[in-house]
């Protein structure tokens, strides 16, 4: 039998939660209807419990269930809300757009297409503490500014933006505001109650399974956003995500942000105490921790380690634990974090972040102090 490797990948997905996995096979195998067929007790099950899904997970956010729409996770909401507006953008000539720098790419790259169609993108960096300010954000208005979106925690940082902040700023104004929280839902559960227009999940970052998310689109007033659809096909939520429902990812997330809701506590505190457990070992190695610590999630951690380089120590790691050096989505890539570069971090710590993150019941078997020993082993040798 192999060697047990310890996941520190969190940030890029989660572990589909046992009591998810009951839940979706029951919804795929036994009541497994489709919410749009009318005419037989199958379907009613299948459209009650998606309804049943949607009150609940629209109440986290202290929405209308009228005001969340389901998703294949947090890049189709964001290309929902950034290209939905495009069109009322172009109608009202109001084409700039502020962003930050260390978004997601699934934020960036929407945006740079929208450059290519003739809008005007403010991209702010947030300096070393990885963190945008508001005032940035504020002073940067403009009469024809039509969307900011900023991330509610950095994926690649697990620093915290002002996203409550900015929404109550930004309120009053006919500025739009867009939050990718992907990997803030469900463990900054507060922040998201704010008057954000529009935010987007993913499911697979809460034990949920992947291909399922939310946008939340909130009305303003007695007006619904004015969003146009990118797909086109049988008018499905609200006619912004045409498509037969998926039914038991839907149940299945439901259920998982049932559970992350009633376990908060506990796993906030296990969370935390498993990052004061690395630290502490790794004290005896030398390394920076990238990103303001005063605003930041408890579970994602990045380092960069002195001397070493972040792809020959993850190869090192291999056998003991799954870590990655940023997003998922560019983890392949051996070119600096565009995060860590955009903080303004020396070439050689933007280079070699390393990014540890964690669901605190799938560390159990971690040796804190033997990851310390390969890490110290390590820069020993460059030396």
């Amino acid at each position: 039998m192999g060697r047990v490797v310890t996941y520190l990948d969190a940030a890029a997905t989660t572990r589909v939660d046992p009591r998810v996995a009951e839940v979706v096979l029951h919804w795929m195998t036994d009541d497994f209807g489709n919410a749009g067929s009318r005419t037989h007790e199958y379907g009613s099950r299948a459209k009650r419990g998606v309804q049943q899904s949607r009150q609940f997970l629209a109440s986290t956010f202290g929405a209308e269930p009228d005001e969340l729409i389901f998703t294949s996770g947090a890049t189709e909401s964001n290309n929902i809300a950034l290209l939905g507006l495009t069109p009322h953008g172009e109608q009202s000539g109001r084409r700039h757009i502020i962003t930050s720098a260390i978004e997601h790419k699934a934020v960036i790259e929407p945006l740079e297409h929208l450059q290519s169609r003739g809008f005007e993108v403010d991209f702010i960096e947030p300096g070393l503490s990885g963190r945008v300010s508001a005032d940035a954000v504020l002073e940067r208005l403009r009469p024809d500014t039509l969307l900011v979106s900023i991330m509610h925690v950095n994926n690649e940082t697990g620093v915290v933006q002002p996203v409550v902040e900015l929404a109550e700023r930004l309120r009053d104004t006919p500025t739009y505001f867009h939050v990718d929280a992907a990997q803030g839902y469900g463990k900054l559960p507060q922040d998201l109650t704010a008057p954000i227009d529009l935010i987007s999940v993913s499911g697979h970052k809460i034990g949920a399974p992947k291909g399922v998310g939310m946008l939340v689109a909130r009305h303003q007033g007695w007006d619904e956003l004015p969003l146009q659809p990118i797909m086109f096909g049988g008018g499905q939520e609200r006619g912004l995500r045409p498509g037969t429902l998926p039914v038991p990812l839907i149940m299945g997330l439901a259920e998982a942000a049932r559970i992350f809701q009633k376990e908060h506590a506990r796993w906030t505190k296990s969370a935390a105490e498993l990052r004061t457990r690395l630290l502490d070992a790794l004290a005896k190695t030398r390394f920076r921790i990238n990103g303001d610590q005063n605003h930041v999630v408890p579970h994602i951690l990045n380092l960069s380690f002195d001397g070493v380089d972040a792809e020959a120590l993850i190869v090192l790691l291999k056998e003991h634990v799954a870590v990655a050096t940023g997003s998922a989505c560019t983890s392949a890539s051996y070119a600096p974090s565009h995060v860590l570069t955009a903080m303004g971090l020396p070439e050689e710590a933007a280079a070699n972040g390393l990014r540890l993150s964690w669901f605190p019941d799938q560390t159990s078997d971690l040796d804190v102090d033997a990851l310390a020993a390969l890490v110290s082993h390590m820069q020993s040798d460059s030396a």
